[in-house]
């Protein structure tokens, strides 16, 4: 059974957090792993033939859910044993493990003409973490006080059948409990996101009443909370009524568009993080792996709002987000804000994502304190009545 993990003095938790980082930040280990990754997707860039960019891209996906080091396996000869790397790509890689640099991959791209492209495809690939830099990050062993996968409870964005999930609330419960959390937060799409099948108000009275009955059943061992993710607008308002926010215990605001501009929007972030009942933004940035850059903002502004108002900075787990990075995530802790850990999960096999959060977490130097998933329900609700 899931214990609840209690605070020696939970009044703690209405202070302002200290602004002096508790613990250092972890140097990461360098990835090679992700450097593999990243090479083979400059192929992948210059290829015409579809067959071969996508033989790449396979490739490039397998060597990122490894949960060891490529150069390991450069070193014991068995990297070409992995299913979907063939030759071409042993090759890079080991060109990678023995000189630091593939002349491979040099060679193609100035004989492209293509270096402006490749150079700005790098940009959307930097401070991702592969599998086995997330294992690295999450298994160092320290006495200090970051954030683990021991002091972790609960997840607090996810989705369900309600929006655009493949499972029901209570198969999420189970799926938790056997991960060992003790709580969660539901949130899933606003009606503002169509796209998304964001819920109508009606539903999430519906959603609510089973939330209240999955409760009822679990109590003692489990607890929802009833969240909600709300849209950020181009004003920097939500998709949702400031009397409609009020249903729910906590609002997470996140942006879903303008993602590609290369305009600043920090008034737009600025005005979610001021808006009634909003305690978590939501995957800050919107970056995508290899795809977009995300928001533009002045993000020492944003964590100074949102420190002083105690809304959390969230760490999206999922592999393709990993938003904010650690890089990011020290400023966010200089500034001193809180944090939540989450894996934006929209099906049970994606919960695993918050190993992710949890490693751009270490690497920062996030202490346990500051991340509302290491809290008790009871501090989470003061907290969420805050708002």
């Amino acid at each position: 059974m899931a214990t609840q993990r209690k605070h020696t003095n939970t009044n703690t938790r209405r202070k302002a957090p200290k602004r002096a980082r508790s613990s250092p930040a972890l140097a990461p280990a360098e990835d090679v792993n992700m450097s593999a990754v990243g090479l083979l997707h400059d192929m992948a860039e210059l290829q015409s033939a579809e067959r071969a960019r996508f033989g790449y891209k396979r490739a490039a996906k397998a060597i990122v859910g490894l949960p060891v080091a490529v150069s390991d396996l450069v070193a014991s000869g068995t990297l070409e044993e992995i299913p979907f790397v063939g030759p071409s790509s042993t090759r890079i890689i080991t060109e990678l493990v023995q000189q630091g640099r593939s002349p491979t991959v040099d060679a193609a791209v100035a004989a492209s003409g293509k270096e402006r492209q490749v150079a700005a495809k790098r940009l959307l690939r930097r401070n991702y973490l592969s599998q086995f830099g997330m294992l690295a990050a999450v298994g160092h062993t320290s006495d200090d006080d970051r954030v683990s996968r021991a002091t972790f409870r609960g997840d607090f964005q996810m989705h369900t059948t309600w929006s655009d999930g493949a499972e029901s609330v209570e198969t999420m419960v189970k799926a938790c409990l056997d991960l060992g959390h003790s709580c969660m937060g539901v949130t899933d799409h606003s009606y503002g996101l169509p796209v998304a099948r964001g819920m109508s108000m009606s539903a999430v009275v519906r959603q609510h009443q089973e939330i209240d009955q999955v409760n009822a059943k679990y109590q003692g061992r489990f607890r929802v909370f009833k969240g909600i993710e709300a849209n950020i607008l181009a004003d920097g308002s939500l998709d949702l009524q400031p009397d409609e926010c009020e249903l729910f215990e906590f609002v997470v605001a996140s942006p879903h568009s303008l993602l590609r501009r290369p305009e600043d929007q920090t008034a737009r972030m600025l005005g979610a993080i001021r808006a009634k009942r909003v305690a978590i933004l939501g995957h800050p940035r919107g970056r995508v792996y290899n795809s977009r850059a995300g928001v533009v903002a002045a993000w020492d502004r944003i964590f100074a709002e949102a420190a002083t108002r105690r809304v959390a900075i969230e760490i999206d787990g999922n592999w393709h987000r990993q938003d904010l990075d650690f890089s990011l995530v020290r400023s966010a802790v200089d500034a001193g804000c809180l944090f939540a850990l989450d894996s934006d999960a929209h099906s049970i096999g994606e919960l695993r994502f918050t190993d992710f959060s949890i490693a751009h977490a270490r690497i920062a130097g996030v202490p346990a304190e500051r991340v509302i998933n290491t809290w008790s329900d009871e501090e989470l609700k003061e907290w969420m009545e805050e708002r």
